[in-house]
């Protein structure tokens, strides 16, 4: 990912209570849902797709394409609240995360945390930046 200069504000930004967000996805009659819990909100792709489209037709996990593309910023949008943090990360983040996600729970769907959403977004500050060539 290419990494927020400091990633304080963006932990700043949220309430205490948002930090026990859950995201859950699964598929019903071949169309991929995801919910944003407590509360069961579902998720939609509408402002992400506002920022960048890549899958007008919906969310996808598992591997790398424009599904999960769609899915890894609508997910940082949402959960950061901040569409310049969500912009500068979310293909990282789709490697990094939504393109690992499997429904492999007892009852058939995945699981992504805030704590492991914060993660992933800690990581990405601490990768080594690519020496330049000059």
């Amino acid at each position: 990912m290419s990494g927020i200069s400091d990633p304080q504000p963006i932990e700043e930004s949220r309430t205490s209570n948002e930090t026990d967000i859950v995201y859950v996805g699964y598929r019903r009659r071949g169309r991929s849902i995801v919910e944003k819990q407590p509360g069961q909100e579902q998720l939609t792709p509408d402002r992400s797709l506002e920022l960048a489209n890549h899958s007008p037709s919906g969310f996808s996990w598992g591997y790398n394409g424009s599904g999960p593309a769609q899915l890894a910023l609508a997910l940082l949008l949402d959960y950061t609240g901040d569409e310049e943090v969500a912009l500068a990360e979310y293909m990282g983040f789709k490697t990094e995360a939504v393109s690992q996600l499997e429904c492999t729970e007892p009852d058939g769907c995945w699981r992504l945390t805030g704590h492991e959403i914060d993660a992933a977004l800690r990581e990405a500050v601490d990768e080594p930046v690519a020496p330049s060539v000059n």
